[in-house]
């Protein structure tokens, strides 16, 4: 019998992890757009994007521990699982979009442009995520 409350969260986790590495991929390693703390020197930024990196590969590693385990016992739900990555990598980028470009002010998305477009995209695509990952996640409880 497919578990979907741990399938959830196991997605959740990977989701997050996946969305991490793709924003350090991408915007920080690839672009060089920002680190994750842009306040100080770029070696301090260098540092903390290795930490941002090592959180993101440990997300991934216990939510993938957590479907191997689930896999084994037969008990992996796939909807619910699918809808915990969702929600786990808008959650993600929501809470980097709000907290730390604009509450904390730890780095922006980019610099010397206008950030509006950015943010828009971000935060919107963050919550369209979100969306359809709760969406998923409570057909799976129904069916479940």
């Amino acid at each position: 019998m497919p578990e979907a409350r741990r399938s959830t969260w196991a997605g959740i986790l990977t989701g997050i992890g996946v969305a991490a590495f793709v924003d350090e991929t991408v915007f920080h390693q690839l672009l060089h757009w920002h680190h994750f703390y842009d306040r100080s020197t770029t070696d301090a930024g260098l540092v903390s994007d290795g930490l941002f990196h090592a959180f993101g590969f440990f997300a991934v590693v216990f939510g993938l521990v957590l479907v191997a385990d689930l896999r084994r016992g037969d008990r992996l739900s796939g909807r619910a699982f699918t809808g915990g990555v969702l929600t786990g990598a808008g959650a993600f980028q929501l809470y980097d979009g709000t907290v730390q470009h604009k509450l904390l002010g730890l780095h922006q998305i980019r610099y010397a442009v206008d950030l509006t477009p950015y943010d828009w995209t971000w935060n919107v695509v963050a919550v369209l995520l979100v969306v359809a990952g709760v969406v998923l996640v409570r057909r799976a409880r129904t069916t479940a």
